[in-house]
């Protein structure tokens, strides 16, 4: 576990640091352009709120229960901001895409044992995101479904 360890370590120790790399990317990327006019601060904050809760997210004793709350919030809150659902999810991507080179250009995963810890983690991390897509997606459908009932005068 001393590389999930040391990944998650790296990415808490520098959140603020690898989201405002993640800000950059997303800020002029072509498939994020609901994010093009967001302020700095709030996307920060945004990516910062993920990579302080990942240790949690990734090992918390209720974790699958911590990623529930966790990815229902982002989409509630990506959906309030009139962000698509594919642009909420490939920024998704895009934090794991960066938390992943951040902590690739800060630590070696050196020996056989360490190189395998290393798999673990990336195995476990693919899975979270994996659970964030399907959680994310859910909500975001019921959002929506809750907009168009309103607008119908079903609620």
């Amino acid at each position: 576990m001393l590389s999930s360890l040391k990944l998650v370590d790296i990415v808490e120790q520098n959140a603020e640091e690898v989201a405002k790399q993640w800000v950059k990317e997303v800020r002029k990327n072509p498939r994020t352009t609901g994010y093009h006019g967001l302020p700095e601060e709030t996307l920060v904050s945004q990516a910062m709120i993920f990579y302080q809760s990942f240790r949690t997210l990734l090992m918390g004793k209720k974790a699958s229960e911590e990623a529930h709350t966790f990815f229902s919030k982002y989409a509630e809150e990506r959906y309030g901001q009139g962000i698509t659902l594919h642009e909420a999810i490939y920024a998704l991507v895009l934090m794991r895409r960066h938390m992943w080179i951040y902590a690739d250009l800060q630590a070696n995963f050196v020996s056989v044992v360490e190189h395998q810890q290393a798999i673990e983690s990336i195995s476990r991390t693919i899975l979270l995101f994996d659970y964030a897509s399907y959680m994310i997606t859910q909500r975001y459908m019921e959002l929506l479904q809750n907009d168009i009932d309103r607008k119908l005068g079903k609620r």
